[in-house]
Formats: C-alpha cells, structure tokens, sequence
C-alpha cells in the first residue's frame, strides 16, 4: 500500500515555495505506484519579485522533459498568472497556438519548455496542484465501470472527466467541472491519471496520498490472487533454468529487433510480470492496450506475446517463434502506421518494446540500458493497472487511433527531441577481456564516453568492478558491468557472453586483450612457460573470439573483433621465444577470422603496441625486472630506454592503444577488416613488410 514519504523535519529546511515545490515532487516520484517515470507533474502558485522589483503572482510548474523523481529546481518553469488567466475565456486553442503564448508568460527564458499540462495547473483555483497517475487510480479509470465504482469510493467528492489528449480542452474541462462542484476533492481523468489539490505543499501531498489510500483499499478487498488474470496457465521455471532460456534467445531477439537501429535489451522476471505473462488472461488482455497514455510512447500500444509451454529442452524451439512473433509485429505496428498515419509522420522502429515469455518472464528493448529499463517499469505499472481493473471490471484502453495520436503528438515527439544526440558507440555493446587493467579499462571509458556499454571481463573481478564503478558513477547505471573469466576455460568464456546476453542482449565489439608476459633465453623456456603463454595469448584469444563469432551469427547485424597482439607479432623480440610466437599467433589468427567473418560483417582487426608500462600488471611482475635485464639496464630506465628507441621519442600509454581499439571498432574503418595498426611510437625494427 502507498504510503506517505513526507518528513516535516525534512521539510522544514526548505527555504523557498519553490525548495518545497521539488521536494513535494521528489517524493511524489519516489513511489511508481504513485506516479509513472517521466509522467504526472506537479506546481505551484506564490508570490515572486519580477526584473522590475514589483511583486507579480507566478506559477511554477514541471518543465517538458524531465521526471519527478530527480528533478531539481532548474527544470521548473515559472508562468506569469495575470497572463495565463484571460485563456480561460476562451473556447479552444490548439496545442501549438498554447505552446507559443506559454512561452511568452515565462519568467525567465532559460526555463524549460512549459508542460503541456500547465493549463490544467493554471485553470484550477488553488495554490498547489498535482497531477499523478496512480496504479490504483488508473485502475479505477481503466474499469469499464470505473465511474461507478467510484461513486461508491468517492460519493460526490469527485469530478470524472471522460479520455481527452492532454492540452487546452482538457484543462478547461478539468476546471470547469471542478468549479460546478463545490465538494470536489479530486479530479478522476478517463485512462489516464488523478488530480488533486491543496492550499499548502504538505496538505496537497497529503490529499494525493488519501485518495490513492482509499481507491487502493477498495480494490484490494476485490482481488482474488488465486484468480488473478484468470489464474496460471503455466508454471514458471526454476530462477537459474529461466535465466539460462532468456540468456539463450535474447541475441535472437537482439538481431530480430535491430534491423533499423541496434537496440540493448534488458531480462526481467520479478514476480508480478512472471505471473501475468504465465497467466490465462495474458494472451488475451496484454493485447487490450497500454494502461496509460504516458505508457505507450515507452512500451508502443501493446507488447508481444509469445504463445509458448515453457521448456527448459525447447530454446530452439523458443527462438523460432520469437524470430515469428517479432517479424509478424513489425508487420501489425506497419499496418496501425498506416491506418492512423496523419501528413507528415515518420514511423517509429516497427520492433516490439516489450516481449512476455510465459514461464521466463519479459525481455525490453531500447535505444539504451535506461530506456528499456523505462520500458520494464512502466509495464509493471501495466500490470498492476489490469490486476486493479480486472478485479473491478474489464479492463479498457484508448482507442487504436487515440493510441496513435499519443505515441506520435508532435508535443509528445519534443520530449523526445531533447535527448541528447546519439554516438558513435550508441546502442553498442563491448566486451573487453583484461578489462581491469591499464588498456581493459581506458577502452572502456574511451568507448563509454561515445555512447557503449562495455563488459569488463577479468580474472580480477574486483578490479573490474571497481572500474565497472568508476564508469557507472560518471556515465549513467549499469553501462559497464563486471564479469570473472578465465579465457583458458572454454565453460567460463560461453558463461561470461551468456552474462552479457542477459546484462545487455548480445555483443558488438570484443576486444582480446587478456594478456600475460614472460621472458627467458630460448634454450631455457621450460615447457610449462611455453604452455602458458599458448594457452593464454593462443588459446585464449581463440575461445574468446569463437563464442563472440557465434554470437555475433546469431544475431546478424555484424560484429567487430580488436585484437591487441605486440611489437613482437612481426618482430623477434630477444630472450621473449614463447611470448613473442603466441603474440604471432594473436595476429595470424585475427586474419584468418577475417577471412571467414567477412560474409557475416564481421571485422577483425590487430593493435600492435609497445611498451605499455602504466597501468599493466604485467610490466609490474617479473617480466620487467626480465626485459630489463636482456637489455642490459635497470628496471627504472625502462621507460626512458623505451622512449629513446622510437623514432618520434615518445612513450606510449593505454589512451593511445584504446584510441587505436576505438578507431577499428567504429565506423569510420568499416571497409577496413584483417589489418594491423602499429602503435609504437615507431620502432624500425617493428615496420611491417
């Protein structure tokens, strides 16, 4: 049950209507239950001192394109009352008309964009206003008997006003009805949301809180958990089994839905959303339509359910009627475009953002990590809609074309438009093998920084958290993740893609990079250094770039392969046989599956570095104190005896080898495939021939 969040110890630091304003808000978002992400919006009306001095009323208000949640002061836009209040005269305006004379009423033009729900706040004749969309309340406006209902909830507290887009004629509405009723406590908006009232910040808060309180108890005294969405249908799989099927198709998935634009994929098998998508109704009711309009410009009108008996034996199975289900949802989404399509309109990608699995759980998809996250929360707000509302009534939705006017309003397409503009490394993932170490961990943060989301895959899982941390803290949640490999063992390397499957829904880029070092004269390599070096900087190369190559088929939307070989890949370093051969072997390798890889759009390419002292493990071990020793000087003149033998006098260091890795990675080497790229500093005996 929704319970209030609000602290007056808290609150009563706050110095400004406006400081109260976004802690009310704050709280208001901290709770889905209470308000959706990027959704509802909250305001208030107080007494400022304009550029003049002169003491004008003002309504702050939630800017476009921000979520209650973390919103801060700066994303309030503030409206001058005296110029917002003759619009109450009139008849109707339409959305771009009150866009334009919006923007004249603010304060301050560095102010967002005002919300398109600002008349709704400015209309109503109260100091504070919050507009939310509640799962209990939009239940109760989602029940095919939901006025009703709550007539027996409310009496004649509330204002029902029937479905119309957000804008002028809504607000009008919203304040006319609440004016013709002098008992009006709330306002109950047809499919989609609640609005309440106070004449302070608290006592608004509380209002808000109240009447979800009293829609909440009444209709969980009707739900019946036995019966819920009808009842089960299937059981669902064992925690591991099911982790193990999706982790098995989402690369399936992956390539299905990227065939615009790669997309990320995130698995979710909580308990509410592994019900439902195990229950009778599913089928049937997930194909109603979305729960809300702020719902379906994440989530698209309906999502795609896969009618299949969950099998832990039938992933191929599985995957066959995802490959089915997704391409006959292209071609349904393709249909509504063009049935509803108004002049001028651009069709969104046709892939489904929402997939229900019975007996797995729900696979999301999204432009980043974040938003199919965004697409997963606000389906399980869907689902708590439809238990409410199928517990009161039937569940009902917009209409096929009000959908369509939502998911492509051109004021709703703005939100859209300020997300930042995607990157080179955009909707990719990158798996990075010795990603805790010096090269690992600067691609990561290089390839991070244009938009990727990288896997850090190590031997040294705490060293790759604490940089998968490190990115995380500055880029965003869960762009980098951690994951223990030890790329001799070919179990561990398939169960570190399968992690990456399931972290992110397949791979893009993989970057060899595991390394070790040894030295010792020729005739004193003892076998079991030969073997480690084979195993390590052979074998492992070949497990790691073999699961990525089949991954990547799998998928079918290309791949790249950074290898990081040596100097010594063309250049026989002196006292350095077993590293030097298997570093060899590295380059040799990347060429022969670029041979095969071509046909796919797999590219495979080799960095060949020298000297990468800083941040290495290896340069730190033994295998210093023995390359100095075979030149004949101490381990701290390494550095400078490095520098002195290049031709452009420098040393190298791990930024430039992950600008090398970046470059083969990105587009702009895109018709380049099996080459080596030197970064040396240039050493003459390294040159290629």
């Amino acid at each position: 049950m929704v319970q209030s969040l609000w602290d007056n110890q808290e609150a009563s630091k706050l110095q400004s209507g406006l400081d109260q304003l976004v802690y009310r808000s704050n709280i208001i978002g901290a709770d889905r239950r209470v308000c959706n992400w990027g959704g509802g919006n909250t305001s208030s009306k107080t007494i400022v001192k304009d550029f003049r001095g002169r003491d004008v009323e003002v309504m702050f208000v939630k800017g476009s394109g921000s979520d209650l949640a973390t919103m801060k002061a700066g994303n309030f836009t503030g409206l001058r009352m005296e110029d917002i209040r003759p619009l109450f005269e009139k008849e109707e305006m339409p959305d771009a008309e009150m866009v334009a004379y919006l923007a004249n009423c603010m304060i301050d033009a560095k102010h967002p964009r005002a919300s398109i729900e600002t008349l709704l706040h400015a209309f109503l004749p109260f100091k504070h206003v919050d507009h939310t969309h509640p799962d209990a309340i939009i239940s109760l406006c989602c029940a095919d008997n939901g006025k009703e209902i709550a007539k027996e909830i409310f009496g004649d507290r509330f204002v029902w006003v029937p479905y119309v887009r957000p804008g002028f004629t809504l607000s009008k509405m919203i304040a006319e009805g609440v004016l013709a009723n002098p008992k009006a406590e709330l306002v109950l908006m047809e499919k989609h949301g609640l609005v309440t009232w106070g004449e302070t910040s608290d006592a608004c808060y509380a209002q808000t809180i109240k009447i979800i309180s009293e829609a909440e108890a009444y209709i969980e005294a009707r739900v019946n958990e036995a019966k819920l969405f009808g009842g089960a249908k299937y059981e669902a799989l064992a925690p591991e089994v099911r982790r193990a099927v999706a982790a098995g198709v989402m690369p399936t998935i992956r390539g299905a839905v990227s065939d615009v634009k790669k997309m990320i994929l995130t698995f979710d098998d909580e308990a509410d959303v592994l019900g439902f998508a195990s229950s009778q109704d599913a089928a049937t009711l997930s194909q109603v339509g979305a729960a809300c309009p702020d719902h379906l410009v994440h989530t698209k009108v309906v999502p795609l359910y896969i009618n299949w008996e969950p099998n832990a034996d039938d992933v191929e199975g599985l995957k066959a009627k995802l490959q089915e289900g997704i391409a006959a949802y292209k071609e349904q989404y393709q249909a509504y475009f063009e049935r509803n399509k108004n002049e001028g309109d651009v069709m969104f990608e046709a892939a489904p953002r929402v997939i229900l699995i019975p007996g797995v759980g729900m696979i999301n998809t999204g432009k980043n990590w974040a938003n199919a996250q965004v697409s997963g929360a606000l389906y399980h707000r869907a689902v708590a809609v439809m238990r409410g509302a199928t517990a009161l009534g039937n569940f009902v939705s917009l209409s096929e074309n009000e959908s369509y006017n939502v998911e492509y309003w051109p004021l709703e397409l703005y939100k859209l438009s300020l997300a930042p503009a995607e990157a080179e490394f955009s909707r990719k993932v990158a798996f990075i093998t010795g990603g805790a170490g010096g090269i690992g961990s600067e691609t990561a943060r290089r390839l991070v920084s244009e938009g990727a989301h990288v896997v850090l895959a190590d031997l040294n899982l705490e060293g790759a958290q604490k940089v998968a941390a490190e990115i995380n803290e500055k880029w965003g949640e869960n762009r980098a993740i951690a994951v223990k490999v030890d790329v001799t063992s070919e179990e561990l390397v398939a169960a570190a893609y399968a992690e990456t499957a399931l972290a992110y829904g397949g791979v893009d880029i993989i970057v060899n990079n595991a390394g070790l070092a040894t030295s010792s004269p020729f005739d004193q390599t003892s076998l079991k250094e030969w073997n480690l070096n084979m195993n390590v900087l052979g074998t492992g190369y070949f497990l790691v770039a073999r699961e990525a190559f089949k991954l990547m088929k799998t998928q079918g939307i290309g791949g790249n392969m950074v290898f990081i070989g040596s100097k010594n890949s063309v250049y026989a370093g002196k006292n350095a046989t077993a590293y030097s051969a298997a570093k060899a072997l590295e380059a040799h390798l990347a060429r022969c599956i670029a041979a095969e890889g071509g046909e796919f759009g797999i590219r495979v390419n080799t960095i060949l570095p020298d000297a990468i002292l800083q941040g290495s493990a290896i340069w730190n071990g033994s295998w210093r104190n023995e390359r100095a020793a075979a030149y004949g000087i101490e381990p701290d003149q390494l550095e400078e005896y490095y520098r002195k033998r290049t031709t452009l006098l420098v040393n190298i260091f791990p930024k430039d080898i992950a600008e090398g890795i970046a470059f083969f990675a990105s587009s702009k080497s895109d018709k380049t495939t099996g080459c080596m790229l030197t970064i040396d500093g240039g050493v003459p005996a390294a040159f290629t021939r």
